[in-house]
């Protein structure tokens, strides 16, 4: 509850609420950072859309917005704490830099959250302050103890380890004043770094790799395969929407591709050993995915391996799935393990769609004893059975594709396969289902 002082500043004109939006690598990008800081308040500004806002500008290497009414403020914070880019996000009074002023805030505030042990910590953006920070946080904390001590309260300074900071910000004309932050979701803004192309599964891993590419400023374009179903489990294709649907509010915007892989399998079962069925599904997938990054006009792929995770995840096995593409792919999951994947997947909320019971291609027809130390030439070898610029095709004519949008709170979901998409599938098919153009012999191509 407010005190009688705040009460009485407030009503006097003399403290506003603002938001203080603080980005923290956009600092390390000398000329480009205007472009940085741009897109970060176009994400700001389309997040709370549905917000009235009084005023939000760019002061001293920090957003401050003022909304109209405090009392979304909860609400615009839930918001703002996804958005790439953002260090943390603090609740601030705004009251003038005058110590007159400034010391009573900050020992009411204090009081409101009656701490046994706080620090004072200051940043001075105001080259006309008469104070730089070091003074000010002994003339605060020298105030707010002092202030303490008199209500009765046991409380002592520890600047190694406060239970409550004090934060003051002090820019041209005002004093930022708050002991909350919530952190942000840091990164870079969203969209800020090309376009990739993410191979989803539907399981945790594939959602997390997505996550942290999107994270480094990726504009990210998923393909999701399944099959049908056996009896007894569900459908991957929800599992899939729904992971979007949690994803797509970090970038805005999202195409979800969805590939029947039942026919390709199914060749592949028939004609290939089965030690190397899984490593052959994920070279198709691959080279699938390739056609679907030229469509986006992408930059590479995105994958959720993790070394030697399961038998395909090895480095042999990957150097040799990875043969058949002419294009980067990046495994930002690499090094870590399965905790650190589902602890993140909790933290964005993928964790529990991944949860959900559903048959996955990938372990269909698996071999009792699959290859983990393949080589690109047993690959290349096992591929002579197949015609792998067909099933390619294939897989694509049987696409089709979902878009997802965030706007004003909520996702919403419609049918777009591009055009490029059906040109591209058009060209493939030719006269007898290959590329016309390119000859099939090689299963490096």
């Amino acid at each position: 509850m407010k005190t009688d002082m705040l009460n009485s500043l407030e009503q006097r004109g003399l403290m506003d609420r603002v938001l203080v939006l603080h980005y923290h690598e956009i600092w390390l990008k000398g000329g480009n950072r205007n472009f940085f800081v741009s897109r970060l308040a176009a994400a700001v500004k389309h997040s709370l859309a549905e917000f009235p806002i009084e005023s939000f500008r760019h002061v001293s290497e920090r957003l401050l917005l003022t909304p109209e009414d405090d009392t979304t403020i909860p609400a615009m914070l839930e918001r703002l704490r996804r958005i790439f880019g953002l260090a943390y996000i603090a609740p601030a009074r705004k009251i003038s830099p005058d110590l007159s002023e400034l010391a009573p805030a900050a020992c009411e505030l204090m009081a409101e959250k009656d701490p046994q042990t706080f620090a004072v910590r200051a940043k001075i953006a105001d080259p006309a302050f008469g104070m730089n920070s070091m003074a000010l946080e002994r003339e605060l904390g020298r105030e707010i103890l002092t202030h303490l001590r008199g209500l009765g309260k046991n409380v002592q300074v520890n600047l190694n380890d406060p239970q409550t900071t004090c934060w003051v910000e002090v820019i041209p004309g005002a004093a930022l004043l708050y002991a909350d932050r919530v952190e942000g979701a840091g990164g870079l803004p969203a969209a800020t770094g090309g376009r990739l192309v993410a191979l989803l599964s539907g399981g945790f891993d594939s959602a997390v790799a997505a996550y942290k590419v999107m994270r480094r400023g990726a504009h990210v374009t998923f393909v999701h395969f399944f099959g049908t179903p056996s009896p007894s489990r569900n459908s991957s294709k929800p599992v899939a929407i729904e992971i979007l649907r949690t994803l797509t509010p970090y970038q805005f915007s999202s195409r979800l591709y969805l590939v029947p892989f039942d026919t390709v399998q199914r060749k592949i079962v028939a004609s290939v050993h089965e030690r190397f069925r899984v490593l052959l599904y994920r070279r198709m997938m691959a080279r699938i995915g390739r056609e679907i990054v030229r469509i986006e006009r992408a930059l590479g792929i995105v994958t959720g391996d993790s070394i030697s995770q399961v038998a395909s995840q090895t480095l042999h096995n990957i150097a040799a799935v990875d043969r058949v593409l002419d294009l980067p792919v990046y495994r930002p999951l690499a090094g870590d393990d399965k905790h650190d994947i589902m602890r993140v997947a909790r933290e964005i909320g993928t964790y529990e769609i991944s949860c959900e019971p559903f048959e996955d291609c990938c372990p269909r027809f698996m071999p009792k004893s699959p290859a983990i130390f393949s080589s690109p030439e047993e690959l290349d070898r096992a591929e002579e059975a197949l015609d792998v610029e067909s099933l390619v095709t294939e897989g694509l004519a049987g696409a089709s594709a979902l878009d997802f949008k965030f706007e004003r709170g909520e996702v919403s979901v419609r049918e777009a396969l591009p055009r490029r998409f059906q040109k591209l599938l058009e060209w493939r098919k030719g006269t007898s289902g290959t590329l016309a153009t390119e000859p099939r012999a090689s299963a490096r191509s």
